[in-house]
């Protein structure tokens, strides 16, 4: 699977035998992804034991009813790359909201459970760990320990019951209660809890009483050391990289640009926007209606590799947060790569948020909030004045601590804790 989920525990498979745990990964054989990657099967050691298991998923059907082909692929959260008919995706979320609880993925708990009771017998596992979304994970591995009384660490790359578009699943009242339900059950039967932010941390104690313990996301040293470097040029290269939906949307970042060009501040031929990753249709809408058509690319899915190559050899990275009342936790699992590439950072969001706490201790760029059109059109003039007499400055602190192999190590201390 490619984008920006998988890198966790991808990652932190390939370095837990260097502390001592030896990962065996269970995985669908034959699931409806929105991205494949083949390049990360370099990532993944020969000997590396991988069960695979197929699964139903009711993505056929909801391609059949909201029009769509059979090919096209669906993205996570409520990212849209085409139009569709209005009434039907809204129906589709209720259904999505109110049936499949906790998410699309639940056919595959009670098929898995039964499965892995025997497995996780029979080769002796020692612990299972389970990692979210999709939370239906978390209730295989809640139905393995009550079956088994195995050690469990549930793993919540995202929240639940707090994530940023949980009000649009236009929930009724029973299946938010049944939502809620699953979320505290998961914190009070798993041995440990484990999140990616502190404020997300705060947020899960908050709403379970239970305070989790934080492991980041971070990035890998060796996804580094090719051969591409930065090169200085005379255009001011701005680049997106994964998702970008409505939420994400950074709005006044595109109203500075048209108001610059406008005014002849800004020459659009000395200025590139380039989004690599899937990008809802709203915003190449709005990049139309401004008359910004011309000065944007769009890449689409890449492998990870050249990926990595498009962030180093950009001159700003642009990380836009999701303008929601819950972003103050939200960290990007990109900013650790764009922090890893030494390019300046060009942040549009919280500006006292646990992102914007990343950046500053690492000197790593620029923070404005979701509306400082004026900082922002000053911190463009000034980036194409510094293109202009030689190029904008690397950042030189990389913190080790965000290193994967470090945070590995970070993860075991917290497995041979409960073991």
């Amino acid at each position: 699977m490619g984008g920006g989920g998988v890198q966790r525990w991808l990652k932190m498979s390939k370095y837990l035998p260097d502390y001592g745990w030896i990962p065996v990964v269970y995985t669908p054989s034959n699931t409806d992804t929105a991205n494949y990657d083949d390049s990360l099967n370099v990532e993944v050691p020969d000997d590396f034991k991988v069960i695979r298991k197929d699964i139903w998923e009711p993505f056929e059907w909801y391609k059949r009813f909201l029009g769509k082909s059979k090919n096209e692929k669906i993205q996570p959260g409520f990212l849209q790359e085409s139009e569709t008919n209005p009434f039907l995706q809204k129906l589709s979320v209720w259904i999505r909201g109110n049936l499949f609880i906790p998410d699309a993925k639940m056919y595959w708990i009670k098929p898995s459970i039964h499965f892995l009771t025997d497995f996780v017998k029979k080769e002796q596992i020692d612990m299972v760990i389970s990692t979210g979304p999709p939370h239906s994970n978390h209730l295989i591995a809640k139905g393995i320990k009550r079956k088994t009384g195995i050690k469990w660490l549930a793993d919540f790359r995202d929240p639940w019951t707090n994530i940023d578009y949980y009000d649009k699943l236009m929930l009724t009242g029973w299946a938010d209660k049944k939502h809620r339900k699953l979320e505290k059950s998961v914190f009070e039967q798993a041995d440990e809890v484990v999140t990616v932010s502190w404020s997300w941390a705060e947020e899960f104690f908050r709403i379970t009483g239970r305070m989790p313990e934080v492991v980041t996301n971070g990035y890998d040293p060796l996804d580094f050391k090719g051969d591409v470097k930065y090169e200085q040029g005379d255009i001011l290269n701005l680049t997106h990289i994964g998702s970008m939906n409505k939420d994400r949307n950074p709005h006044t970042l595109w109203q500075a640009i048209a108001d610059l060009i406008e005014k002849g501040r800004i020459d659009p031929l000395k200025i590139r926007i380039k989004f690599i990753g899937p990008t809802d249709v709203s915003v190449f809408e709005e990049l139309k209606n401004i008359n910004l058509s011309d000065i944007f690319e769009y890449v689409g899915n890449l492998p990870h590799k050249e990926v990595i190559d498009h962030i180093i050899k950009s001159d700003v990275l642009l990380l836009p947060l999701n303008d929601t009342p819950n972003i103050k936790g939200v960290i990007p699992g990109k900013l650790y790569e764009y922090l890893a590439s030494r390019r300046p950072i060009l942040c549009i969001g919280m500006v006292d948020g646990d992102s914007a706490k990343i950046i500053r201790e690492s000197e790593a760029g620029s923070i404005f909030d979701f509306k400082d059109l004026q900082g922002i059109q000053t911190y463009l003039l000034d980036s194409i004045m510094k293109i202009s007499a030689g190029g904008l400055e690397s950042n030189t602190n990389i913190p080790e601590k965000y290193s994967r192999q470090h945070l590995a190590g970070e993860m075991c201390k917290i497995l041979d804790g409960i073991s």
